[in-house]
């Protein structure tokens, strides 16, 4: 499980730099500031939730079975929260109107907050 995690916080990860780079140059002409900001937050969230599951992989705060339920709820997220995020964000490029796609963005945060109270709950459980 731990090699799983781990390959799948460097995709998120590398991923996320790729898209910050994106947008910083290709869409920086494209996107209006606000559009562009709300790019950047799905990128940080990605990055910041990348480095969430390598501590998930190396850990041993939690057991198998919780670690499998954060890193699920983590990646299913990620793509809700950002992945929402970035296609509204470009919205104004591809011309389609994705608002109803709007409400994976508070699943996707709530499934985020979740994994992280998993990780507590997990940890103050621990007896050793």
């Amino acid at each position: 499980m731990e090699r799983k995690i781990t390959g799948v916080a460097v995709v998120l990860g590398m991923t996320a730099i790729i898209l910050g780079a994106f947008g910083a140059h290709a869409l920086k002409k494209q996107l209006t500031v606000e559009e562009l900001i709300t790019f950047e937050t799905g990128v940080k969230y990605q990055l910041y939730h990348a480095l969430f599951l390598l501590f998930l992989g190396v850990t041993t705060l939690v057991t198998e079975k919780s670690k499998k339920t954060i890193f699920q709820l983590v990646v299913l997220g990620v793509i809700f929260f950002s992945g929402s995020i970035y296609v509204l964000a470009t919205k104004t490029i591809s011309g389609i109107d994705f608002k109803p796609l709007g409400i994976l963005t508070p699943i996707g945060g709530a499934l985020l907050i979740l994994g992280w109270t998993i990780l507590l709950w997990s940890i103050l459980k621990d007896k050793r």
